[in-house]
C-alpha cells in the first residue's frame, strides 16, 4: 500500500466515476483545486482511503433534502474510527436522459440509473416512456459511462446535467425531476484533528447509541440538548446491527463544540449513552447563525459556574 507523504500533491477521494454530483461538490473545495481527485466506488471506500493515509481526504453525500440522511455514509461513519467531517458543501441536484450518439429517443426501451435518481424521475419516465425497463446503477456518472460497455444492456441513462462535459452523448431531455428538484449535502472527511474555532454559523454532528430499549431512553437523550439549549437539524435512527431493537442515532445539531451549551449538551450524551461518536465542527454551507437565547450564551454559562464556584470556596453572595 502507498500512502501520501507531506512533500506530495494532496489527494481526495470521491465517488466516481468523472461527472458525479460528488465530482461537483469537490470542486467547491479550493485546496482541492489543482491536486489529485481519486474516483472510487463507494462511501466505505472513500473513507478507507483516508483511514490508510492514500488520501488526505474524502468528500461523501450525507444528506438529500428529499429522502434525507444518506444511510451507507450513516453506517460508514459509525464503523469507521479516527475521522473528522472538515466542511460541508451543497449541490442542486437534478438529472437529464442521455444515450449514445447513434440512439434515437424512439429507441430508448431499457434505462439504466442510480435508485435515488431513478425515483426521482420516475412520474417523468412514466408519463413519456411508459414502457421503459430500469437498470440499476452503482452512481449517476456510471450510469452513462456503463453505455458504453461492450456488453451494455440498457441504452439510455439517468446522469447529471455536467455528464456532457465528459462523455460523448446525446440529451434527450432535461429536468427530469420536475417539482422534485432535490439539493444534495456532502461532507469533506478527514482524519481526525482538533476541533477548530467556531465560525459563528457552526455545526456539530454525532452518532449516539441507545442506552437501553426502554421507555424514555431516547427522550433522555434529546433532553440533554434541550436543557442547555442546542437545536438539531437532523436526527436518524439506524440499527446497529448486533440484536433486534438495538439502535444508534445520526445527529446534527446546531453550533460548535467549543461553545460550552454545545460541550454540556455532549457530556450529557455521554453520561447516558455507552458510545457517543463526535464526527466534527464545522462551519454551516448556507451560514445559516444557531438560534439560541441569553440564557445559553457562553457568557451565562460561565456566570453560572463562577457562581457555583464561589458556593462551594464559600465566598459570600452579594446581599449577604
Amino acid at each position: 500500500m502507498t500512502s501520501i507523504s507531506a512533500d506530495t500533491a494532496r489527494v481526495y477521494s470521491y465517488l466516481g466515476p468523472a461527472g458525479t454530483f460528488t465530482e461537483q461538490a469537490l470542486k467547491q473545495v479550493a485546496e482541492a483545486e489543482g491536486q489529485i481527485w481519486k474516483p472510487v466506488l463507494n462511501v466505505s471506500q472513500a473513507l478507507a482511503d483516508v483511514v490508510d493515509g492514500i488520501s488526505n481526504a474524502a468528500m461523501i453525500a450525507i444528506e438529500n433534502s428529499l429522502d434525507g440522511g444518506v444511510t451507507a455514509t450513516q453506517d460508514a461513519l459509525a464503523k469507521t474510527d479516527n475521522l473528522q467531517i472538515l466542511g460541508e458543501y451543497l449541490v442542486p441536484v437534478n438529472f437529464v436522459l442521455v444515450s449514445r450518439r447513434n440512439v434515437s429517443r424512439d429507441e430508448i426501451t431499457t434505462i439504466a440509473a442510480h435508485p435515488v435518481a431513478y425515483a426521482q424521475c420516475r412520474a417523468w419516465l412514466e408519463k413519456n416512456l411508459p414502457k421503459h425497463r430500469h437498470i440499476p446503477a452503482t452512481s449517476n456518472a456510471q450510469a452513462a459511462v456503463d453505455l458504453f460497455g461492450a456488453n451494455a444492456v440498457a441504452n439510455a441513462a439517468i446522469a447529471p446535467p455536467t455528464i456532457t462535459e465528459h462523455y460523448n452523448l446525446t440529451v434527450h431531455a432535461t429536468d427530469l425531476a420536475g417539482d422534485l428538484s432535490a439539493t444534495t449535502r456532502f461532507v469533506l472527511v478527514g482524519p481526525r484533528q482538533p476541533a477548530g474555532e467556531p465560525s459563528g454559523h457552526d455545526k456539530t454532528s454525532l452518532i449516539v447509541d441507545l442506552p437501553d430499549d426502554r421507555a424514555g431512553a431516547l427522550l433522555t437523550l434529546l433532553e440533554q440538548f434541550a436543557a442547555h439549549g442546542v437545536n438539531l437539524t437532523q436526527i436518524a435512527s439506524r440499527p446497529t446491527g448486533s440484536v433486534m431493537g438495538s439502535y444508534r442515532f445520526y445527529i446534527d445539531a446546531e453550533g460548535h463544540i467549543r461553545e460550552e451549551r454545545v460541550r454540556y449538551a455532549v457530556l450529557g450524551l455521554k453520561l447516558h449513552s455507552p458510545n457517543v461518536r463526535f464526527l466534527g465542527s464545522y462551519a454551516r454551507a448556507d451560514k445559516i447563525a444557531p438560534s439560541t437565547d441569553v440564557h445559553h450564551s457562553d457568557a451565562a454559562f460561565k456566570a453560572a459556574k463562577q457562581w457555583l464556584n464561589d458556593v462551594v470556596s464559600g465566598v459570600s453572595e452579594a446581599g449577604d
